[in-house]
């Protein structure tokens, strides 16, 4: 076991490198170690030297004295430091560290592209490197200034804390969940566990107490931890007008959808944690294992839980006219989308009508091509595929924009637009913006909803136009000048107008 005495010559060598890698304060740190302050959850990992695990700044046990604790800013610099994770607080089960936070975009990006299983081993970081545009030894030294670790060392420790989650969350069989979690043989995922744990998998699994795990053949069920303030009802508000009939429903508390994995279908619940904690439940039909992982981090995108809303409206609290409506929005986040493609053509379906009678239009095109599930009342939104040759006039559309549809679908099926986690929104805007019917409103609230782009500003939309929280800007010049204020996170005070003019009197 790797006790204090092993660690003796790694902590000294890993807490300087975490020093040079980011700039944690390590007063801060302390108090919410101490306070155990959950708006700090992954935002920094401790070390203990005594013991030789690390922890999240919530784990319930005695806090140790300040002399035999390193701070570390992600879990990967910890693990790389020699020290293991806590089976107490659950480091894999972290909010983890918001990838756009004081962090370049190609480092935020790299990491979008490793939680969607892009890279697994050199090569794939190689690749990585290329698709941002970067040398492999560049990306090297951007992971360990403002990470504390290497890539490798990042995708080996999300790979661990992958497959723990599936040993603590399922019954899933030993190979299934090694495979899942990216292990190439049950051989490696034993010795990383008995490497790591200094116990077998099969030992960690008898450690807790598995009552509410979720039998595979019934489905899934997954916790997903979030920094509050969340305000759940709220977020649900935004997505129930834009549900698209038959593939999605937000009711009951509850988001609900059905969803393409490769070759498989299948449907998904999100609500609140029964508990009342920090967190949501999502709950998952019957899919094969290896598809967990990419469902998992792709709910947690939807809903926007990586955000740190303390330090989104500290920023935007700056701004004195825009500071009482950030106020009244506490726990800012973006409402994602599942699907890139379903997005983009709601959103061209959407241009220059209501909301209500676009998500009609929407159900209507999903009925008629989408591929039928369940009991019959539900669809799963069609492939671009099936749409290149489709006459999507027929559900009420004019011919125009009906072609424009078609153009966005062959764009997709011929590979030369993709709105996969670590795509460069820029490139995907000046896509979109080659596409006839499609303008720079659309591309920008794509860039926002699609990729989780948190500079991404639609600036000419009515809403944000009118909304009282906009300093008085009568014109989309008018208020990109006002916005550059907000940046980096122009996208969530986009939100706080989007409410205000939602709150405006009639």
């Amino acid at each position: 076991m790797r006790v204090a005495s092993a660690l003796a010559e790694t902590v000294q060598a890993g807490a300087a490198g975490a020093a040079r890698a980011t700039t944690l304060d390590v007063a801060v740190c302390e108090r919410a170690r101490l306070s155990r302050d959950a708006r700090f959850d992954g935002r920094f990992f401790i070390g203990v030297r005594t013991t030789g695990v690390y922890c999240r700044p919530v784990c319930p046990v005695k806090p140790p004295l300040a002399r035999n604790v390193v701070f570390f800013p992600t879990a990967a610099a910890a693990a790389d430091a020699g020290f293991r994770p806590c089976l107490r607080c659950r480091p894999e089960q972290s909010p983890g560290t918001p990838d756009w936070c004081g962090m370049p975009e190609v480092v935020g990006r790299a990491l979008r592209l490793i939680a969607a299983g892009e890279v697994d081993d050199e090569s794939g970081v190689a690749h990585v490197a290329e698709r941002l545009g970067v040398s492999s030894r560049h990306l090297q030294r951007l992971f360990q200034r403002h990470l504390g670790a290497a890539p490798l060392a990042v995708i080996r420790t999300r790979r661990l804390h992958t497959a723990k989650r599936l040993l603590d969350e399922t019954t899933l069989g030993m190979a299934h969940v090694a495979f899942a979690a990216g292990f190439g043989s049950v051989r490696r995922f034993n010795a990383a566990f008995r490497d790591l744990y200094d116990r077998s998998p099969r030992q960690l699994r008898a450690l807790r107490a598995r009552a509410g795990a979720a039998d595979a053949r019934e489905g899934f069920r997954f916790r997903l931890a979030y920094r509050p303030p969340f305000d759940w009802a709220r977020h649900l508000s935004y997505l129930v007008p834009r549900a698209i009939p038959g593939v999605e429903e937000a009711v009951d508390g509850a988001y609900r959808r059905t969803f393409r994995a490769g070759d498989q279908v299948g449907a998904l619940e999100v609500r609140a944690a029964a508990d009342g904690g920090s967190a949501l439940e999502l709950r998952v039909t019957p899919v094969e294992p290896a598809r967990l992982p990419a469902l998992i981090e792709r709910a947690r995108r939807v809903f926007d839980l990586g955000a740190d809303p303390d330090a989104i409206a500290r920023h935007l609290r700056r701004d004195d006219e825009l500071r009482p409506w950030v106020d009244r929005c506490p726990g800012l986040r973006v409402p994602g989308a599942w699907d890139g493609f379903e997005l983009a053509m709601r959103a061209v379906i959407g241009q220059q009508i209501s909301v209500v009678a676009a998500t009609t239009l929407a159900g209507r095109l999903a009925r008629r091509w989408g591929e039928p599930f369940g009991d019959g009342n539900q669809v799963v939104f069609p492939r671009a595929e099936t749409l290149v040759d489709a006459d999507l006039a027929a559900i009420g559309l004019p011919r125009a924009r009906g072609e424009t549809l078609r153009r966005l679908a062959r764009a997709v099926a011929a590979g030369e637009l993709a709105f996969e986690p670590g795509t460069d929104p820029d490139a995907v805007r000046a896509a979109l913006l080659e596409i006839p019917g499609i303008g720079e409103w659309t591309a920008q609230y794509v860039a926002l909803r699609a990729l989780g782009e948190p500079d991404a500003f639609p600036a000419s939309d009515l809403g944000l136009l009118r909304s009282p929280a906009n300093g008085g800007a009568r014109t989309p010049k008018e208020l990109l000048a006002r916005a550059e204020a907000w940046r980096p996170w122009r996208g969530y005070a986009a939100i706080v107008l989007w409410r205000a003019y939602g709150a405006r009197p009639a």
